[in-house]
């Protein structure tokens, strides 16, 4: 499935060259990139295409329709569980256990429990997921990508600046940095081992 962006008013500011064509074909594809390279908006704007939801300055086409039975988005950084225990409706073990578990154990809940229950065949949109864990529930949370693609044929869509998703060779990486981009902090910011505050 290949998701072509025809106009967009915030990619078009960030230097993107119009259409941007994203493969989406691929069962773990990951976006990385700088900060302020676009990976949140470039995921949000997969959401708003595979709802088929029309936004002001946003022109895309899918080459063909979208038939997953839900398409779930989850922003680590704006959905943080604690404040949304509507996820857990109907689960008091677990709205209990959110309550008083650390932030990285949430989230591998979430991996463990709340996504594996969504419909097979999902689109899984995750921004960040890797934000409040270690590096080595970094590689339990991939095994859990890879098994949600292969058991469950999710499609997932995860922005990410982790080295332990990124390199591993079963991953798609469309890498967003690549693009010249005016969001982008400079590389003046200093280099290791000398003080970067003037």
């Amino acid at each position: 499935m290949i998701l072509t962006i025809l106009a967009h008013p915030i990619l078009v500011n960030l230097n993107f060259h119009m259409p941007i064509m994203v493969d989406l074909s691929h069962r773990l594809v990951l976006l990385t990139g700088e900060n302020g390279c676009g990976k949140s908006t470039l995921l949000h704007s997969i959401y708003y295409a595979l709802r088929g939801d029309e936004v002001d300055g946003y022109v895309y086409r899918l080459d063909e329709a979208v038939t997953t039975p839900k398409i779930f988005l989850f922003d680590a950084e704006q959905h943080n569980p604690r404040m949304h225990l509507e996820l857990f409706e109907g689960n008091p073990r677990m709205q209990e256990f959110v309550s008083s578990a650390s932030h990285g154990q949430v989230m591998l809940s979430m991996f463990r429990e709340t996504f594996p229950a969504l419909p097979e065949g999902t689109c899984l949109l995750l921004d960040e997921p890797e934000m409040a864990l270690s590096t080595s529930n970094q590689q339990r949370v991939l095994k859990m990508l890879k098994e949600l693609a292969d058991q469950k044929l999710f499609h997932i869509v995860c922005a990410t600046h982790s080295p332990v998703l990124i390199e591993d060779p079963e991953t798609y990486v469309i890498n967003l940095g690549n693009y010249i981009n005016r969001n982008v902090l400079p590389d003046d910011m200093g280099v290791e081992g000398s003080s970067t505050i003037q």
